[in-house]
């Protein structure tokens, strides 16, 4: 879906050499100028020189390969795009640290979603902005256009009904669908998770995590560092502590607070994070330095508030072992873009009918693993940089492994792609 002069990746260089980048060096001029006349374009990968090319592209030849899928619609995978297409949706409700800004306002960002599935995965996309905030709408406006994608990526819809829209997707759609504010953030805080406990030489298992957020990102965190082994999870929305018996909680929090909080925490922030060997900051909130003091020996410190992490990184450095936020100037920054393009090639190239919960564990894991094997792993760098151009590619065969493990691959679909690759 980008111009072939586009965005790309250089293979030689993992960094973007600038590591101590500040946004506020960017000027208006060049942010306006970048995004004039969008930041997408759709250019033919055939050629359209003489009359005989058309005829072959278009009318008549074009008549043979819409009997060939009218027959077999597994060649759809092999005879047009959408095997590799992802449909980008919003309705504009949730987007960056903006709010609810409408589905116009939102396209900026998911022009640039599409732009970095291109250049992370070579993955063609398409935003889609629907001007309804309505479940059933939207649900249905994807399920009718259906033949048209691959895959469907989910972006910046406001909780709880980015839950509801995810989950009722799942159930219609035989094709991955997955909101990357939800389990994109989650897989890189997990691989991260799990090398700043290696650096620490500690065990995930014996960790007491506060998450301070239960919005989309804050609960799929939850669940997924459940799902890897946390045993102690504790969840924070702007009330306090979610617990069993909270009143005035929607349906998702009443789930969560059966699984999380063993020890039935009650209370605020700071009531929390006495003796927690983990924070986990996604509510744009600030932390007092003395509550991020009351931490355990060697805490975690992931602040990941953007632009303004909830603690300043400097500060948590006192009291903390290891500290990530969601910025490129600071180091171990937590960016979705680890995941999300590694995550839809992996499923594309496995015709996946979904994304699973071990589909996701393989992405973290893999993610883990680069940063890991890197001569300069440590403290300050326990996850890849969001430039590395080895991720996508082993995140994207962790995932495809994983749906041919767990049998959610549609056979015929995954041969006939193969056969076209």
């Amino acid at each position: 879906m980008s111009d072939p002069a586009g965005p790309t990746v250089d293979s030689t260089d993992t960094t973007d050499n600038q590591p101590h980048l500040d946004g506020r060096d960017i000027t208006e001029e060049e942010v306006f100028a970048a995004h004039e006349a969008g930041k997408l374009s759709v250019a033919p990968t055939v050629g359209l020189a003489g009359r005989r090319d058309l005829a072959i592209a278009y009318t008549p030849g074009v008549a043979k390969v819409c009997r060939a899928i009218a027959d077999d619609k597994a060649l759809t995978a092999r005879y047009t795009w959408t095997h590799r297409l992802v449909a980008v949706v919003s309705d504009g409700t949730a987007v960056l640290g903006l709010g609810d800004i409408g589905p116009r306002a939102s396209l900026p960002v998911m022009e640039g979603k599409s732009a970095l599935f291109k250049a992370f995965a070579d993955l063609d996309s398409i935003p889609l902005v629907l001007e309804t905030t309505d479940v059933d709408e939207i649900v249905d406006t994807l399920v009718h256009l259906r033949p048209s994608f691959g895959a469907v990526n989910l972006e910046d819809i406001a909780a709880p009904r980015c839950f509801e829209i995810e989950r009722r997707l799942i159930e219609a759609l035989d094709c991955p669908v997955m909101h990357d504010d939800q389990h994109g953030t989650a897989i890189v805080v997990l691989a991260a998770l799990r090398n700043a406990v290696r650096v620490l030489d500690r065990d995930l298992a014996s960790l007491r995590v506060v998450v301070s957020g239960a919005g989309a990102s804050g609960v799929a965190c939850a669940k997924i560092l459940m799902l890897a082994g946390a045993s102690d999870v504790v969840v924070l929305d702007s009330r306090g502590v979610i617990h069993a018996g909270r009143e005035g909680m929607n349906v998702e929090k009443i789930a969560l607070a059966e699984q999380t909080n063993p020890r039935g925490v009650r209370g605020d922030l700071a009531t929390a994070l006495e003796g927690a060997d983990v924070f986990l900051g996604l509510s744009g909130s600030t932390v007092p330095e003395a509550v991020i003091a009351s931490m355990a020996d060697d805490a975690i410190v992931f602040a990941l508030s953007n632009p303004d992490p909830e603690i300043d990184p400097a500060v948590a450095r006192k009291h903390a072992a290891v500290v990530a936020t969601g910025r490129s100037d600071y180091p171990n920054q937590i960016n979705n873009v680890l995941a999300f393009p590694g995550v839809f090639a992996g499923a594309l190239d496995a015709a996946a009918r979904r994304i699973t919960e071990a589909m996701k564990l393989a992405a973290a894991e893999a993610i883990a693993d680069i940063a890991a094997g890197d001569e300069e792993f440590g403290r300050d760098h326990i996850v890849p940089s969001a430039l590395d151009p080895c991720v996508a590619p082993a995140v994207a065969e962790a995932v495809a492994r994983a749906a041919a493990e767990e049998g959610v691959v549609r056979r015929h679909v995954a041969e006939v792609a193969a056969e076209h690759r």
